[in-house]
């Protein structure tokens, strides 16, 4: 018996004009992000007297978990996809619930915390029909032009 995995996101043959894109903006995205967690590390680090700056990648790790788990369990995207106007669905085409935020985030962080798993996410976005990280094809999520 063959089970075939069924979605209720946007088909990309049928519906391509939700996938247009993506991967720049994805990018893009990211970009911001990193710009934002950077701003809010430096106040973190004023607010705790430096030790923040001594304790960097443990604080980054901690910051980048609240601020993407927060905004995409929000809005389904972090400001920097609400900039690059796209959006997270689930498998079920629904916007990210907080906990589907948290698994992503965690997911993202262990991926981007390794050489090959973050190539992986990379070269999966980039040459994906649905342009997909590898955390998003674990969880069966997608990132789309958000609908108007």
């Amino acid at each position: 018996m063959i089970l075939a995995m069924t979605s209720t996101l946007p088909d990309p043959d049928r519906q391509p004009v939700f996938y247009d894109g993506i991967p720049a903006k994805r990018l893009l995205a990211w970009v911001v992000d990193v710009i934002l967690i950077f701003a809010a590390m430096i106040v973190v680090g004023l607010a705790t007297l430096t030790l923040a700056w001594w304790l960097w990648p443990l604080f980054w790790v901690a910051v980048s978990f609240l601020y993407r788990s927060l905004t995409i369990g929000t809005g389904s995207a972090t400001l920097g996809m609400r900039l690059m106007n796209i959006q997270l669905r689930n498998a079920e085409g629904h916007v990210l619930n907080g906990s589907e935020a948290m698994v992503h985030t965690g997911l993202y962080l262990i991926c981007a915390s390794f050489f090959l798993p973050q190539i992986l996410s990379i070269a999966s976005i980039a040459l994906g029909q649905r342009h997909q990280s590898v955390p998003d094809l674990l969880l069966g999520t997608a990132a789309i032009n958000r609908p108007r």
